[in-house]
C-alpha cells in the first residue's frame, strides 16, 4: 500500500520545487541562499525570468499531461500521451526543452519520433523526461518494481531516444515507489541499481553514491544523470523537504528541473505536511493548449488521488 499523503507530497512537492527553481535557472551556485539566507522567512516564491511567483514550468505541465492521460485512459497509452504533448507544444508554452521540442514538432509518428531524433544527433540524454515523472511514479508504484521501471522507460522513450534517459527516469520511479511505502529510498538504492541496464549502471552508481557531490559532475545538470544525482544528493544531505529543495536550487544550472526532481523525491519522503504551506499557496500550473486551464495544489492533489486509486 502506498501512503496518499506521501503521494500528494510527491506531485505537489515536485511542482513547488519547479516553481521555486524557475527564476534561478542558469544562474550561479548559491544564488537562492544568497537572496534568501534565512530559511522560513518567506518571499522565496519570488518569480522572475519571465515566470510569475509560484508559476510552474514545462516540467510540471508535462507531468500533469502524463497524469491525466494515465487516469483518463485507465493506464499507459503512449500514443495518447504523445498526442497530449504535441497539443501542448503547438500551443506555445513559455518553456520547452530543445530536444523535446524537436521530437514533438518533427511530424514523425509517436513510436519513432524520438528514435529518429537520437539517430540523427546522438544527443538525447537530457533530463526532459525525468522532470515530468512524478505523476507516473505515483501511478505505477503499487504495481511493484518491475512494472514501475518498465513504465519509466516507456514514458521516457516517447521524447528521449537515448536509453540513458530511460534508466534515469526508471530509477526515479523506483525511488518514489519505495518512499511511498514509508521505507527509505536511499537504503534501497543498491537494489534499484541492480535493476538498471548494465550498460548504464556504472554511470548511475557513480552519481548516486554517498560520496558524490554536484561539484563532481562532468556534465551540465541538464543531462539526466547529474540531474538525478544532484536530487539524490540534496535528499541525502538534508533532513527536511524545505532544506532539500533549497539545496537543489543552490546547485545552480538547470534549477527548475533539479528542484522539481528533488521536490518529488523529498515530497514522497516527508509527505505533503512537510511541504511549506507558504510555498504551496502560490503554486499554479498553466496548461497551454487546454483553454486557459490553470491547476492549483488542490487540483494536483485530486489528480494524485486518482492516479493512486
Amino acid at each position: 500500500m502506498i501512503d496518499i499523503a506521501r503521494a500528494v507530497g510527491c506531485v505537489v512537492g515536485s511542482a513547488v520545487g519547479d516553481a521555486l527553481g524557475a527564476p534561478f535557472e542558469f544562474g550561479p551556485e548559491g544564488a537562492f541562499s544568497a537572496r534568501f539566507p534565512v530559511p522560513g522567512h518567506g518571499g522565496e516564491m519570488c518569480g522572475g525570468g519571465g515566470w510569475e511567483p509560484g508559476e510552474a514550468t514545462d516540467d510540471t505541465q508535462m507531468a500533469v499531461l502524463v497524469g491525466e492521460s494515465l487516469v483518463e485512459c485507465g493506464g499507459l497509452d503512449p500514443a495518447d500521451v504523445f498526442a497530449r504533448f504535441r497539443r501542448w507544444a503547438a500551443a506555445g508554452p513559455k518553456d520547452i526543452g530543445l530536444q523535446t521540442e524537436a521530437v514533438l514538432n518533427s511530424g514523425d509518428p509517436w513510436d519513432t519520433a524520438a528514435e529518429r531524433h537520437f539517430r540523427s544527433g546522438q544527443r538525447a540524454a537530457g533530463n526532459g523526461a525525468l522532470m515530468r515523472a512524478a505523476t507516473s511514479a505515483v501511478h505505477f508504484a503499487p504495481r511493484g518494481r518491475a512494472a514501475t521501471l518498465d513504465a519509466g522507460r516507456r514514458l521516457s522513450a516517447l521524447t528521449h531516444g537515448d536509453p540513458a534517459a530511460w534508466e534515469g527516469t526508471a530509477i526515479f520511479h523506483d525511488l518514489v515507489r519505495v518512499a511511498l511505502t514509508g521505507a527509505d529510498p536511499l537504503a534501497a538504492l543498491p537494489d534499484t541499481l541492480a535493476a538498471v541496464h548494465p550498460a548504464h549502471r556504472r554511470r548511475y552508481a557513480t552519481v548516486l553514491a554517498p560520496d558524490w557531490h554536484p561539484d563532481l559532475a562532468t556534465e551540465f545538470n541538464g543531462a539526466v544523470w547529474p540531474c538525478l544525482g544532484s536530487a539524490v544528493w540534496a535528499l541525502r544531505t538534508t533532513s527536511s523537504y524545505e532544506d532539500a529543495v533549497r539545496a537543489a536550487v543552490d546547485v545552480g544550472g538547470d534549477t527548475d528541473t533539479v528542484a522539481a526532481v528533488t521536490g518529488g523525491l523529498a515530497g514522497a519522503v516527508y509527505g505533503i505536511d512537510g511541504v511549506p504551506e507558504r510555498w504551496t499557496a502560490a503554486v499554479h500550473v498553466p496548461l497551454p493548449g487546454w483553454d486557459g486551464r490553470v491547476l492549483r495544489p488542490a487540483e494536483l492533489a485530486g489528480l494524485t488521488r486518482r492516479l493512486a486509486a
